[in-house]
Order: C-alpha cells, then sequence, then structure tokens
C-alpha cells in the first residue's frame, strides 16, 4: 500500500491543508526551513509512531499548541499492481495519531477505531529512512544496527513485536533482580528461564529475516559496479556465544552481570557485523564506500518486503547533500524497479532526467514547499 492522502494539524510549521501524493514518486524542493523535511517527518509518524529527527513530541508540535495529529490514507499502491496517477482509488485504510503534549497521551487510529499498540499503526504503512544520520548504521554503534535489522523482522514476522515487547519486559525485571543487593538466586533462575525462552523465538525471528536480507544483498551486488563486494562479509551475532545456550551463558557470567547490575547477554546485544578481508568495515571503508553499503543495505530490504507483496514508502530527505548523481540515479532506479512509493526532498529543483538518464521516467508528482504549504507543480 501507499500514501496518498496527508493532513496534518499543529505538526511543525506545516499547513493543516490535505496533500494527495503519487503512489509511485513524490519530488518536493523548497530553500531551508520551508517544510520540507517536516513532510517526511509526518509522514514517519504513521510509519515509525515517531519523529526520525528527534525524540521529543514537543519538539514537532507547532509553537504555542498542546496537541499534534497525523492522518493519512493509504490506496492499494503500487506493489499489488496499483493504478497509475490520476486514476480515482477508494482507500483501503486510513491512519491516524494524535498526541496530547499536556497529557502525555497518545490516541492511535486505524479506519476509524482505536487502536492500543503503535506497531498496529505502522505495520500498515513500512516507512524507510535515508537522511543524513542513516550512514550511522555501519560507523555507529550495534544498536543502529539493531534497529535496521529489526524495522524489517517487524514487517516480515508477524510475532516478533509481541515477543520484543515482552522481552524488554523481562529483561527490566532481570535487571532489577541484579541490583539488589542480596542476590535471590532462585528468583533470578525464574527471569532466566523466561528471558531464555523469549530470547530464542526473537533471535530465530531476526536470523530468519537476516538470511532473507543477505540473500537479497548478495544478488543487489552482482549488479552494481563496486570493487569491494568480494573481500566483504554480513554476519548475525544474536547477543551471546551460540556454541553454548543461553542459559549457561547467563549462569556462567552471574558475578559479572550482578557487578555491572544489568544483563550483558541476549537479544539486546545482537549486531550485524559487516567486515571487510576480516576487519570492520568502519575502519577500512572511506566515507563514500560506507555510504554506497548503507545505500545498497536499504535497498536489499526494499526486496525482501518486494518479495512478501509489500510496497515500502522510502522517504529520502536531502540526498543531493550526501550522494553524488550517480549513486543518486541508481538508488532511484532501484527503488523505481522494486514498485517502492518514495518521497525525495532536495532544495533546488528535482531533474528527473537525471535521476533516470535515458530511462523512462516513473510516474511522478512534483511539488514546491514554502511556508508549510504544498504547492503542486
Amino acid at each position: 500500500m501507499a500514501l496518498v492522502k496527508l493532513q496534518t494539524e499543529h505538526f511543525r510549521n506545516l499547513s493543516s491543508a490535505p496533500c494527495s501524493f503519487s503512489p509511485s514518486f513524490n519530488l518536493l524542493h523548497g530553500e531551508n526551513g520551508s517544510g520540507k523535511t517536516s513532510v517526511l517527518e509526518a509522514i514517519g509518524y504513521l510509519g515509525l509512531g515517531r519523529s526520525f529527527r528527534v525524540s521529543r513530541h514537543q519538539a514537532v508540535v507547532s509553537h504555542g499548541q498542546h496537541r499534534l495529529t497525523v492522518f493519512g490514507g493509504l490506496d492499494k499502491g503500487m506493489a499489488s499492481g496499483g493504478s497509475n496517477h490520476g486514476e480515482q482509488n477508494t482507500l483501503r485504510h486510513r491512519l491516524g495519531i494524535s498526541r496530547d503534549i499536556a497529557q502525555k497521551e497518545t490516541i492511535l487510529r486505524v479506519d476509524g477505531e482505536g487502536v492500543r499498540s503503535l506497531s498496529s499503526l505502522a505495520m500498515h504503512l513500512p516507512v524507510s529512512v535515508i537522511d543524513p544520520g542513516v550512514f550511522d548504521i555501519v560507523a555507529g554503534g550495534p544498536g543502529k544496527r539493531r534497529q535496521f535489522l529489526d524495522w524489517a523482522v517487524f514487517h516480515v514476522e508477524p510475532t516478533f513485536a509481541t515477543a520484543w515487547q515482552q522481552c524488554q519486559r523481562v529483561t527490566s525485571q532481570r535487571n532489577q533482580t541484579l541490583r539488589n543487593g542480596r542476590l535471590d538466586e532462585s528468583l533470578l533462575r525464574v527471569w532466566d528461564s523466561q528471558y531464555g525462552a523469549l530470547s530464542e523465538q526473537i533471535s530465530q525471528a531476526r536470523k530468519t529475516t537476516f538470511e532473507q536480507f543477505r540473500a537479497a544483498f548478495d544478488a543487489l551486488v552482482q549488479e552494481v559496479d563496486v570493487g569491494w563486494t568480494e573481500g566483504l562479509k554480513l554476519e548475525f551475532y544474536p547477543g551471546w556465544d551460540t556454541g553454548q545456550t543461553l542459559g549457561d551463558v547467563l549462569r556462567h557470567h552471574r558475578e559479572q552481570e550482578r557487578k555491572m547490575g544489568h544483563t550483558l547477554y541476549g537479544p539486546n546485544r545482537a549486531d550485524i557485523r559487516l567486515k571487510f578481508q576480516g576487519r570492520p568495515v568502519a575502519e577500512t571503508f572511506s566515507r563514500g564506500q560506507q555510504k554506497t553499503l548503507v545505500i545498497l543495505m536499504k535497498i536489499a530490504q526494499g526486496m525482501v518486503l518486494s518479495g512478501l507483496g509489500k510496497q515500502v514508502t522510502f522517504l529520502l530527505d536531502d540526498i543531493n547533500a550526501e550522494l553524488d548523481a550517480g549513486h543518486r540515479s541508481m538508488l532511484a532506479q532501484k527503488l523505481q524497479a522494486l514498485r517502492c512509493q518514495v518521497f525525495i526532498t532536495s532544495i533546488e529543483p528535482p531533474e528527473p532526467e537525471r535521476l533516470w538518464p535515458g530511462k523512462q521516467a516513473p510516474d511522478y508528482r512534483m511539488f514546491h514547499v514554502e511556508h508549510g504549504k504544498l504547492t503542486e507543480e
């Protein structure tokens, strides 16, 4: 499915006027501060339940207001043989999220009905962000790569979100027990048992999705001209030495965890290990090579979901500042082939002939953004 309708209220500087988008490509341009990224951020709220730029809702609500609202309408999109631009389509789903800053209350709606979890909202709109911060997937810590992997797992394995939430609660209880002055071994064994079972379930889901991702990535790199793929290795690390059961690992490191006061082994320590000729990519790749790798990883994620009949909505924020013309063209053409929905922002007016040189451009819509208002060109 694709986002074809968007309306916001008190969201940054955006106008409250409704907007209509193409289920294929949407090109947004305007000066800095005009509201381009805010449009992507609002779309991100529907697919992620939060901002991809800041962690606090207070930073997103319009000045002087205490509540923000984002509404989106989804049609059947391109992945399932969706429509061409200009056809009238019945909305398949209506998504809404409202956040009261003062009351710290969030209201979620799907097709007019209230839902309790963000996962019930996000499952309908897989949103993948490519912005300047995304390149930390390679250069940053394991948490960035876990987040990258878990986004795909969430959309591939329906039970993953529930298992992960349960594991987080058990981990919290286990950590509290570890921090107690006098260690209650019998209670800790109870938490170990629950934690171990959930960890195996989560790790299996991650491993299954990772194998699909790696197969897509391996196929993709055969199509692009980069000289460093021969020595590149991607491996999934579950968060503990799988030569032992997680229960054995926890028992053998009981004193270490007690001293630290928190859980040191398990799915909360999982990682995608990226190595080139046996060394970490972050130490061996140039900044340009790291950017190329992240772009290929993002495309491979899209390939996995596309293979399941799901259309990914990609938000490409200010990629002109991060990627050269060749990489921008490669990315646009690959996403077009995957029948993804794409939003691209830039300061200067877009040049479709440079994104799809010598090829037929997809059905796109172009917008100028000024003072939070979108005007279609």
